[in-house]
């Protein structure tokens, strides 16, 4: 996993798509819930609340299996970086000028399958931490709860959820 840095001051004015665009990150097609009464992401006030997202690349699920067993930290780290980025594309569509509108990043929340002696969950969620940070500079500084958990929807060693400050 590359650590993704802060962006330097220079980068300061950057918009996030802007951003995305010269570091040649895409994101994925925003996922479909699989329940009709989920929401991916739902817009409260100024607040916008994006539903745990799994590590897929347009619907094919990756990463799929505990972190300490079948998977390292390393490639847990990308796992939570897919999940982020699948994060940013449900945040994307439901705004009308994409990332552009995004405030801050407030809270974000990564939960990771993982085996009951891996202790490193933290630095696992830095995946989606770091990427955070490269999109949105000092605006995606947060607040963050990283748990290590038994069993994961479908398998998948990561799901990552997050609220954001969104322009009115």
């Amino acid at each position: 996993m590359t650590n993704h840095p802060v962006p330097a001051s220079s980068d300061a004015d950057e918009l996030p798509e802007a951003r995305l665009r010269r570091l040649g990150i895409d994101l994925p097609e925003p996922a479909r819930p699989r329940a009709a009464r989920i929401q991916m992401a739902r817009r409260v006030g100024n607040q916008l609340w994006v539903s745990g997202q799994l590590p897929s690349w347009n619907g094919d699920l990756r990463y799929v299996g505990r972190v300490g067993s079948r998977w390292t930290l390393s490639e847990a780290q990308d796992a939570a970086r897919l999940s982020a980025l699948n994060v940013l594309a449900q945040a994307r569509a439901l705004l009308p000028n994409g990332l552009d509108d995004v405030v801050s990043l407030i809270n974000l929340r990564g939960f990771v399958a993982v085996e009951p002696d891996f202790t490193e969950v933290a630095d696992a969620v830095n995946g989606a931490s770091d990427l955070m940070m490269t999109v949105f500079g000092k605006a995606g500084a947060h607040t963050r709860t990283a748990v290590g958990v038994a069993s994961m929807p479908y398998g998948v060693a990561v799901e990552i959820e997050a609220l954001f400050e969104v322009r009115g």
